[in-house]
């Protein structure tokens, strides 16, 4: 059983540590492989895995830009507009988005489905969280850098689009861009945006303690790292291409494993 991962760049990915280790839990014979691809190689890639893997997992920045090279999409993944995980069924590629329902599992059990919410990021990863809140009844803004990419994701889902001064009337933040990936200083909103009251989730796992949640915990705010939807999504992906039920648990102790973090989540 060949899986994988397409993104680029990929260095910071825990992946295979979580998806290697669960197929060995669940005595599966397989492996999950990294699988560098930049933009101007997705359209070869695809075709290595239509001819040889299972299934895949895509990340930034293919996960709209994949879409023509599938066969056809899981009614989640068409409405979210993104793909996180692909299936082949026989000689098909289907795509699927876990990234929605896996990024609600963790808020869930954290008890962080407050409103309004503010969604940073009108990517395939905010597109997830903007789709997921909103499916709950949340009352969901977005902000992006690109206005434009902001206003376009809430006209076509019935969000509001938001200034990032909207932050502090937010009661729930949630940071689904790549702003402090594999730099603890960098932060996508200034301190004195951060919100009054609720919760901040960083969709960023490397570092795990971004500085947006340390300063979100010093603020009195509840905090949730981005480990949780990186094994959530990756526990229903595996239940995807296997058909056994993920060991979660296990998928998460690779995780902090490979982190090197003795206490965790």
């Amino acid at each position: 059983m060949r899986l994988g991962l397409i993104g680029y760049p990929l260095d910071h990915s825990l992946s295979p540590a979580m998806h290697n280790r669960a197929l060995r839990e669940v005595g599966l014979l397989g492996e999950y492989l990294l699988l560098p691809t930049p933009p101007e190689a997705l359209a070869g890639r695809m075709a290595e895995v239509r001819a040889g893997f299972w299934g895949v997992n895509v990340t930034v920045p293919h996960k709209e830009a994949v879409l023509p090279y599938l066969d056809g999409l899981s009614p989640e993944a068409r409405a979210i507009g993104a793909v996180n995980t692909i299936v082949r069924e026989g000689e098909k590629l289907i795509g699927h988005n876990t990234d929605a329902p896996g990024f609600l599992r963790g808020l869930e059990e954290a008890g962080l489905l407050f409103e309004p919410a503010l969604v940073l990021g009108a990517g395939g990863a905010g597109r997830a969280v903007a789709y997921a809140l909103k499916g709950r009844g949340l009352d969901v803004y977005v902000w992006n850098r690109t206005p434009g990419r902001a206003r376009a994701l809430a006209e076509e889902m019935g969000l509001r689009e938001a200034p990032l001064e909207f932050a502090r009337e937010a009661r729930l933040l949630v940071n689904a861009t790549r702003v402090g990936l594999m730099d603890p200083e960098a932060t996508p909103l200034p301190p004195d945006l951060l919100p009054r009251e609720g919760g901040v989730v960083d969709l960023v796992y490397r570092p795990l303690w971004t500085r947006l949640l340390r300063e979100a915990r010093a603020r009195g705010l509840r905090v949730q790292h981005g480990l949780y939807m990186l094994v959530y999504q990756g526990a229903l992906a595996f239940r995807l291409w296997t058909g056994r039920e993920a060991p979660v648990a296990a998928m998460f102790q690779a995780a902090c494993e490979a982190l090197s973090e003795p206490i965790c989540p």
